[in-house]
């Protein structure tokens, strides 16, 4: 397997085993468990003196290729699919941390992560501070003699703020603690952030992975060393494994995300440019714009934009509202990363559980709209968000 191999490449190919049949298509290994020529054998797998599957909650070979696949495109040494997104990120926060331990966390997180670092973590006496993580001070200032794990989106959900993270990862060096990056709408392909010095990084490959909308998936991925200290028995004994069926599906779909990813952060570019100009729309947010509040940061760590856009209707909620429901071509979903372009309104969904304040903190208003740029024509989308916008009031 070449290391040469440019990621369209990799993400074709790599990780591939075949069986005796020689099959073009990766093979489903539907099955629970495995079995062994004797007794001696069986004992020698379980003791790991040979190679070779045990259980499906353990991994499968199907499931080895997807985590092969993932590895070589992050640049990571190992990595563990699970059977969501967020069973990835309550795995790589919850494996490494124990009672009496500190999370620092960024504040501006997808719903359920928050829920993980604010609300579960302390059930478990694990405490968690939460800060605007785009202002290093604050990463430095909420460090504890406890703190063990940084957390972070990067860009952020919904609103898409951009974090440092080599300068995050350098201050956690400082005191031995680990970073883990939900790195999902930046994509492996934009942005990677174990070269920028994090050490964890998670998916939810029910995103752009798949993407196109056909099943859940997440992955975790480091250092051999940190997998297997922290988060190989968590994985064994708590059971959070990924379908072969659904792993299968995703190292299809992970065949075609250069392909996908470039179509929609050309349509997203586009589209925020053209909502920019309309006077219905009161600030757009966008990572490939020059007006971007963190433009330096973006030009240091990313090398695309971004498949999400996020904007502000003046009209608040209704404006909003009024705007997604005029769309034809765009669907009206919490999904995100979809061939199909989607909208979410996050006051009222992914972020409802939220307080007012808590929202407000975030920079999410009742006018905030999130766009998730699907592959279809930029023309066509353009027209469409110019119709819809034309039956909303200024």
């Amino acid at each position: 397997m070449s290391k040469s191999w440019r990621p369209a490449t990799q993400l074709v190919h790599g990780g591939t085993t075949r069986s005796q049949h020689g099959e073009t298509a990766e093979a489903i290994f539907l099955t629970q468990g495995f079995v062994y020529d004797t007794s001696a054998a069986a004992e020698a797998r379980f003791k790991g003196e040979t190679d070779g599957f045990i259980y499906a909650r353990y991994g499968s070979p199907t499931n080895d290729m997807f985590e092969k696949r993932m590895c070589m495109l992050e640049g990571a040494e190992d990595a563990r699919a699970t059977a969501s997104g967020m069973a990835a990120v309550s795995a790589a926060i919850l494996c490494q941390l124990k009672a009496g331990d500190h999370i620092v966390a960024a504040r501006a997180l997808f719903g359920s992560c928050r829920w993980v670092v604010e609300t579960l973590a302390p059930k478990y006496g694990i405490e968690c501070t939460l800060i605007d993580g785009r202002d290093l001070a604050n990463w430095e200032g909420a460090i504890r003699k406890n703190t063990k794990v940084f957390f972070l989106e990067s860009p952020t959900n919904p609103t898409l703020e951009v974090i440092d993270i080599a300068g995050v990862a350098k201050l956690a060096d400082q005191i031995g603690a680990k970073v883990v990056v939900d790195n999902v709408f930046a994509t492996p392909l934009f942005q990677k952030p174990l070269e920028l010095g994090a050490h964890v990084v998670v998916y939810s490959a029910t995103k752009h992975i798949d993407g196109q909308g056909r099943c859940l998936g997440g992955v975790v991925l480091s250092d051999k060393q940190w997998i297997d200290e922290n988060l190989h028995d968590y994985f064994r004994h708590t059971g959070p494994a990924m379908s072969p069926f659904n792993a299968w599906t995703l190292l299809k779909g992970i065949e075609t995300l250069p392909l996908r990813v470039k179509q929609q952060t050309e349509n997203a570019s586009r589209i925020a440019d053209f909502l920019a100009d309309q006077k219905q729309v009161a600030r757009v947010i966008y990572p490939g714009r020059k007006d971007h509040p963190q433009a330096d940061i973006i030009a240091k760590q990313m090398t695309g934009g971004s498949t999400l856009v996020c904007f502000e209707m003046k009209g608040g909620k209704d404006a909003a509202f009024a705007l997604q429901d005029a769309l034809e071509v765009v669907k009206i979903s919490n999904n995100l990363g979809d061939a199909k372009s989607l909208i979410t309104h996050p006051a009222t969904t992914t972020h409802k559980n939220l307080t007012d304040e808590a929202r407000a903190e975030l920079g999410i208003s009742a006018g905030t709209v999130r766009l998730s740029a699907g592959i279809e024509d930029s023309d066509d989308l353009i027209e469409d968000f110019a119709r819809a916008l034309s039956k909303v009031t200024a």
